[in-house]
């Protein structure tokens, strides 16, 4: 891999991520972090599993035309994947940026909610939908990135989960933000409105935004009898 490191952007439990440039081109590199308290076998087999699974899935979002990172290299035996640069800035950090006016704010929750419906109507839950694996562009697009945890899934249960996972995580770290959520639900709804139904996918009939928004309620209902 000819990668040019740049600066480190992010370093997880799971991964850290370096910008630079690949090839000449500005790109991401994400290089998978081994768990020290995994047996190495385990580790290495669980990390290969994991790398090869976001790797089709950004594959299958990409020729489907949803603008996620492209993918340029990968090398899952050594835990690295290479990807397309995405300019922006991420959501957590256009949200709390005192000078975005709440036009603009409104405008990147709307485009959030309708970026996360079109990556579910093709039966892929994101499985960690934070404000950090959002990013906002300076027209107010937004574009998700870090499919980690993205699987593939036909039951209604797992889209309610990635909505309300947002909606904890809107709630929790940006209460100032009025509405958030639910400008972020309208923008998920609209989508489908502007859409029209989604395809079925080779596993069967993908949740409808309905259905999806209808076991959101279901899920914050249980979470607030629990709580």
């Amino acid at each position: 891999m000819v990668f040019q490191e740049g600066e480190r952007l992010h370093l997880g439990a799971e991964a850290e991520v370096w910008s630079g440039r690949w090839m000449g081109r500005p790109a991401v590199r994400k290089l998978r972090r081994p768990r020290a308290w995994r047996h190495p076998d385990l580790d290495h087999r669980l990390g290969h599993r994991r790398m090869m699974s976001e790797a089709r899935l950004l594959v299958r979002m990409h020729r489907a035309g949803l603008p996620v990172p492209a993918l340029l290299d990968l090398d899952p035996e050594q835990g690295v994947m290479i990807m397309q640069m995405i300019p922006g800035r991420p959501l957590i950090e256009v949200l709390r940026d005192p000078k975005a006016s709440r036009e603009f704010l409104q405008r990147a929750l709307e485009s959030t909610g309708a970026a996360i419906r079109n990556v579910h109507r093709l039966a892929i839950t994101h499985g960690d939908l934070s404000t950090n694996n959002v990013l906002i562009d300076e027209e107010g697009h937004a574009v998700l990135i870090d499919f980690g945890l993205a699987v593939i899934d036909y039951e209604v249960e797992r889209f309610g989960i990635d909505l309300h996972v947002i909606d904890e995580i809107l709630g929790a770290s940006h209460p100032d933000i009025v509405g958030a959520i639910d400008h972020l639900l309208a923008g998920y709804q609209a989508e489908e409105m502007r859409l029209g139904p989604a395809e079925e996918q080779t596993g069967g009939a993908v949740p409808t935004a309905k259905e999806v928004l209808s076991r959101l309620e279901n899920v914050r209902t249980r979470v607030r009898y629990h709580g």
